[in-house]
């Protein structure tokens, strides 16, 4: 039997954003909520244009962690990130056109002071169940403990539940919002 390889996680850079952005939006392909707040019109390329977008505000101001072969990604940002800049929020409305409201409807339940912000975690779909969506979010929860600080999240997918759970977190709010999916809060207490 041949043992697992090992999955090598590093700090994305710049040049690693448009294979991490198009890794999230392979994840992110048929999952319930971008389905819901990304219009269905070129919607593959609406949301690798936003995760990227979103994954350099990210690098910017948290930490963003990628498998050595930028299959996967998660992207953790500081309780006091600022907002994106004026022509980086315009582009993302500009991207969710008339659903832009939506990004609003989720809190299922208020993060802790001082918590972290899981923002993503995704691994393209031809390169999950081998580990790598988990190396990664073990690797940026270490970043964050050594900060001592708690991290929160929301997922709209019941399987990622399991997976949060494994790695300390608990259900923390639930809510079926009108008209969309189920979103989960989850937070992970400071350690």
């Amino acid at each position: 039997m041949t043992e697992p390889t090992a999955v090598l996680v590093r700090p994305a850079t710049a040049a690693d954003l448009p294979a991490a952005a198009a890794a999230l939006a392979d994840a992110f392909a048929d999952y319930p909520w971008t389905r819901w707040v990304v219009p269905a019109d070129d919607h593959a390329a609406r949301l690798a244009e936003l995760q990227h977008l979103y994954l350099a505000h990210a690098l910017a101001h948290g930490v963003v962690l990628v498998d050595d072969a930028v299959t996967g990604v998660v992207a953790l940002v500081p309780p006091d990130v600022p907002a994106p800049d004026d022509a980086t929020w315009a582009r993302v409305a500009e991207l969710h056109g008339d659903r832009i409201g939506r990004l609003a409807e989720g809190g299922a339940a208020p993060a802790p002071d001082g918590a972290w912000t899981l923002a993503t975690l995704g691994v393209a779909r031809a390169g999950q169940g081998r580990g790598v969506g988990g190396a990664l979010l073990a690797a940026a929860l270490g970043r964050v403990d050594a900060a001592g600080a708690p991290v929160a999240l929301e997922t709209s997918d019941p399987r990622n539940v399991a997976l949060y759970e494994r790695h300390g977190f608990t259900t923390t709010g639930h809510v079926q919002v009108p008209a969309g999916p189920p979103v989960w809060a989850m937070v992970r207490p400071a350690r």
